[in-house]
């Protein structure tokens, strides 16, 4: 990461104004451009998604969501699509989008340079894949994005002073796989205080990623600490099919994804076992009811994408009009 960049914007006009920003977001649109064409070119279609719905992601972790008033009923502004991709399905069997999303983070989040209370997420899904086959998809698109930017945007990177050397490994992919026991108890060994059942905190997230010289994906988060749609293992009671990119150099997770649960039954009493409503999720639960495909996907954070192939030190350089927990601004 550089170090000579501001912590925070220092106004629209400057932020828009500024040779860096320019750089920054022609590399986000090369890596957009380079996304599209691989995922197109390997059959997928691009949906546009909606941004409002009756319910949204649950399991955004200690963000809370916006409620608008829709003719009358309290809906959602979309904090995850996760629940429309896989609806998508019953129209294509590998669909993407990039989607905008929401969440009100909390005020403590300011401080990591890895939120953003508005982002987008370049979203995919793939009916009858695996855990695998979507960390395979996954790793293409990285890497494809990050040699995309390499071979186009010398100038770019060069002006922002990206290590063009780190940003090769992640293009050359070839990332690892740690199951989350395994970067649990690496963070004991390095001193932090992971707490074993729950997903890995954003500090400990950050210390495995400083420590590591090559993205890699972590696995088999424990039941409870992620969505009840993250598929259960039938081999291994209490650990979920899902999995998370970490990216090296400090930049942190930079995808979320899963196994998909799409059985009606176990998707009611999953809803049930976090404390929600099921009726809340009528619409979900009557199309798991006659049937939702079996899917696996993920979301990437663009922004915190972007972040990490432009070398930057916060992710809200990655975004033309940022928008900062507990900062108001246009």
């Amino acid at each position: 990461m550089t170090t000579t960049a501001p912590t925070a914007p220092a106004g629209t006009r400057a932020h828009l104004t500024s040779d860096a920003t320019r750089a920054v977001l022609r590399i986000q649109q090369r890596i957009l451009a380079a996304t599209r064409t691989l995922l197109t070119g390997d059959g997928f279609a691009e949906l546009l998604p909606p941004v409002i719905g009756p319910v949204t992601d649950p399991g955004a972790r200690g963000a809370k969501q916006v409620d608008i008033d829709y003719y009358g009923h309290r809906w959602k502004l979309m904090t995850s699509g996760i629940l429309y991709k896989q609806a998508s399905l019953l129209t294509f069997d590998k669909i993407f989008n990039v989607a905008p999303n929401v969440r009100l983070e909390p005020l403590e989040t300011a401080t990591t340079h890895r939120h953003l209370v508005e982002f987008h997420q370049i979203d995919v899904e793939i009916a009858g894949a695996t855990r695998e086959d979507a960390m395979a998809v996954a790793e293409k698109v990285v890497a494809g994005a990050a040699a995309a930017v390499l071979a186009d945007l010398p100038a770019e990177l060069a002006l922002l002073g990206r290590d063009t050397d780190a940003l090769a490994r992640i293009a050359e992919g070839g990332f690892g796989v740690r199951r989350h026991d395994e970067a649990t108890a690496a963070l004991h060994g390095l001193g932090h205080p992971q707490d074993d059942h729950a997903e890995l905190d954003w500090t400990g997230e950050e210390l495995l990623s400083r420590h590591a010289d090559r993205g890699f994906f972590v696995t088999d988060y424990p039941k409870g600490s992620r969505g009840f749609y993250d598929r259960e293992d039938e081999d291994r009671p209490g650990v979920l099919r899902n999995f998370d990119l970490v990216l090296p150099e400090g930049f942190g997770e930079v995808i979320s994804g899963s196994e998909r649960e799409s059985d009606y039954a176990r998707l009611l009493t999953r809803i049930r076992e976090t404390g929600e409503n099921p009726a809340k999720y009528k619409w979900y639960l009557d199309l798991a009811r006659e049937g939702l495909p079996a899917s696996a996907g993920f979301g990437i954070g663009l922004e915190r994408l972007t972040r990490a192939v432009a070398g930057l030190d916060a992710v809200w350089q990655a975004t033309a009009f940022p928008k900062l927990p507990g900062v108001v601004s246009p």
